[in-house]
């Protein structure tokens, strides 16, 4: 087998290899040339070419989004890894483990005006759980002169480095620094940053290695809740007539069932639960803006919990983080081993266990339900919310909304449903999904950047059909995601084109303007047809309900190619059905 020579780039590749890393996603590029021949030429690792970096870094976040563990990306120097960030970012709100290793060029070249150079170190500062700055290796004299007149050294420590010979403490620190950033990937499951430095000669090869690194295992911490703050909470508990839980995202089939069905006995709770929390039961409130949007004061005042407990990620919808910053709960526990966002700004308690730990726990200390008409009483409100949704439907003509009614009823049981950010995954949280679905959203930074690439990696790392829902801008905007060779033929795509940011068209100002048209909602007249065509997809079109319900019907099927389907709304009337639909909710 051939190895890089340099032994800095052995280690890298043995630790991954140790810590059972071995999906790599590497962009083309010269610097990071010795980890791209030692990944792609050990059978254990499986390896993606992907050109773009932005696409490169979403598309394995995808995969470690569904394997549930890190997944790294390898790029060259220079503005490369730049593009990584905004995938970076995502891995960091949304809990993924992503391995950045990024080839840098060595310190003598840094900040002398050389190609592909930039200030590499702790480049994602402010968006990383750990970041790992390695040293050169030292090399013989004259392996470093590429020129004579090129100065080797340029600083104190460069000299001290070499003078003192201390390659060995060199690989001692590297070694330890990259079990350190890859254990921390694994244990908090978020994105670390390896940056390494490469020397020229950059391609040879050896067959043997020479280096052995010290591999340190993961130590996972196990946070205990004290008794006494179990005590309180349950006392608490039971003097609270009003318990609203709120579900943000979660993965999927990760709450034990019989803790569901524990807070769905209890008349005292409701549970609102978001499409992307992965969680169903028939006494849970699964659209949660359709129960608050038409709500009046008295009936917020109504809702108003005296204990509101929180587990899962980041929350969609606005009107219930509206809601519960103005009618504050006495109360607001979070569950959760990550950081406990103090979203309503009423955070009292962060139980840094699982929710599966803490409610093992908590509900073998209560004994007993407490008395209470707040289930019973909001279960009415959400039957009458019921009819008044079928009602509506009955009497609209073709938009966005009516599109997404059909689209959600028509994926395939069992399918991994993905959506894109803004107005789709907004237009999903109105409709009861399929609980057979998992769902997934890079609800993280909610940016539309990423989410086509996301997908693709998800279809990639599972072998269920994947569906993914996306809106014009953001299929548009994420367009070299199609420029990959390993979208599955299973992959569906279907894009609602209203020819423009659709969703901007239903906050304030001045809709009717050249300014409006051009600055925010975006208007075009692109198709996904040509993209279709060069990318090797097999493409469907709708234009009205009857054409959409024909589609449909087929299209899930098994083929030789992945498919996109196309689904034209008109713009003008999308932000008038939606604001119509919330008033006849009323």
């Amino acid at each position: 087998m051939k190895h890089p020579k340099i032994p800095l780039a052995q280690t890298i590749i043995q630790l991954c290899k140790a810590k059972h890393i071995n999906h790599i996603v590497i962009s083309p590029g010269s610097r990071n040339a010795p980890l791209t021949i030692g990944f792609t030429n050990d059978d254990y690792f499986t390896c993606y070419s992907i050109v773009d970096e932005r696409c490169a870094a979403f598309f394995a976040l995808g995969i470690a989004q569904q394997i549930q563990k890190p997944v790294a990306v390898v790029c060259s120097s220079g503005s490369a890894l730049l593009n990584y960030y905004p995938a970076v970012a995502e891995a960091f709100y949304s809990n993924i483990p992503l391995v950045v290793l990024s080839a840098d060029r060595p310190k003598y070249l840094i900040g002398i005006g050389d190609g592909q150079t930039i200030n590499q170190e702790n480049v994602y500062e402010n968006h990383i759980v750990y970041s790992a700055n390695l040293k050169q290796d030292i090399k013989e004299e004259n392996s470093f002169v590429q020129n004579e007149e090129l100065p080797i050294f340029k600083n104190i420590e460069n000299k001290l480095e070499k003078l003192l010979g201390l390659q060995q403490n060199i690989q001692s620190q590297n070694e330890a620094e990259i079990n350190e950033a890859l254990n921390i990937a694994i244990h908090k499951n978020g994105p670390v940053h390896i940056n390494i430095p490469f020397d020229e000669p950059l391609y040879e090869t050896v067959d043997t290695l020479t280096v052995n690194p010290k591999v340190v295992e993961v130590t996972k911490k196990i946070h205990k809740i004290e008794e006494l703050q179990l005590s309180n909470l349950v006392s608490d508990w039971y003097t609270a007539k009003k318990k609203m839980v709120v579900v943000g995202v979660n993965k999927p089939n990760s709450i034990d069932q019989k803790w569901l069905d524990e807070l769905a006995e209890d008349e005292s709770v409701v549970v609102f639960t978001e499409t992307t929390s992965n969680i169903h039961h028939p006494h849970f409130f699964n659209s949660i803006d359709k129960i608050i949007a038409p709500l009046n004061e008295e009936e917020f005042k109504a809702l108003q919990p005296d204990i509101l407990v929180t587990f899962g990620g980041l929350i969609v919808s606005k009107k219930i983080k509206a809601f519960l910053r103005k009618y504050k709960p006495k109360q607001h526990w979070h569950i959760g081993t990550e950081k406990a966002n103090d979203t309503f700004f009423c955070l009292e308690q962060h139980i840094k266990t699982t929710p599966n730990q803490f409610f093992t726990l908590f509900f073998e200390e209560v004994t007993h339900l407490t008395k209470s008409d707040y289930q019973d009483f909001w279960t009415a409100i959400k039957k009458d919310r019921k009819k008044k949704h079928t009602a509506y439907f009955e009497n609209i003509s073709f938009s966005d909304l009516k599109a997404f009614k059909s689209i959600l009823k028509s994926i395939p049981d069992h399918a991994v449903l993905q959506l894109s950010n803004s107005s789709t995954i907004r237009y999903a949280q109105l409709f009861r999904i399929n609980k057979t679905l998992e769902v997934f959203c890079n609800r993280g930074t909610s940016g539309i950047d990423g989410s086509t690439s996301t997908a693709v990696g998800c279809a990639v790392a599972n072998t269920k059909q994947t569906v993914f829902i996306t809106g014009d801008l953001s299929f548009f905007y994420d367009s070299n995601a199609l420029w990959n060779n390993y979208i599955p033929n299973h992959f569906r795509i279907i894009v609602i084109n209203n020819q423009g940011g659709g969703i901007f068209r239903i906050l304030p100002g001045d809709k009717n303007s050249e300014n409006f048209d051009t600055f925010f909602e975006t208007k075009h007249q692109l198709s996904a047809k040509h993209l279709s065509d060069m990318y090797g997809f097999s493409y469907e079109s709708a234009t009205n309900e009857v054409e959409l319900q024909d589609v449909l019907s087929s299209f899930y099927e098994e083929t030789n190619t992945p498919k996109i389907l196309e689904v034209f709304t008109p713009s003008t009337v999308n932000d008038t059905t939606l604001l119509n639909y919330f008033k006849a909710l009323r």
